[in-house]
């Protein structure tokens, strides 16, 4: 369950147009709490592509082992991936979305996030 709830604080960075296409690499580590105590972290290390769809949507996919680290438990090391859109709506205003998974010895692990970006 804290797994699970670690999986879906995964986060990614807001997608938007790709300065270029290729491959990449990400390393990302994000912890989690409850108030103020400490439950866990996951660390990503992450190898991905990222690229245009067209002129204004660009994509990625990236996977790779995470270190599930919670607190009071062994260490373990699982698959993860993420892939991700972008779209320009306007020159301002920008949509996206992902889904993203990580592994598990119990239940495997699902996240969405989708969101709209405003520039100032």
């Amino acid at each position: 369950m804290i797994k699970s709830a670690l999986a879906a604080i995964v986060a990614a960075p807001l997608v938007s147009t790709a300065a270029f296409a290729g491959p990449y690499v990400n390393v990302e580590n994000n912890a989690g709490f409850t108030g103020s105590e400490y439950n866990g972290n996951i660390t990503e290390f992450h190898v991905g592509y990222e690229g245009d769809i067209s002129e204004d949507a660009s994509y990625y996919i990236q996977a790779g082992p995470a270190v599930i680290a919670i607190d009071g438990e062994d260490t373990e090391t699982e698959l993860s991936g993420k892939a991700g859109v972008g779209l320009a709506l306007s020159e301002k205003l920008s949509a996206y979305g992902e889904v993203s998974f990580v592994t598990s010895d119990d239940d495997n692990g699902y996240a969405t996030k989708l969101g709209l970006k405003y520039a100032f």
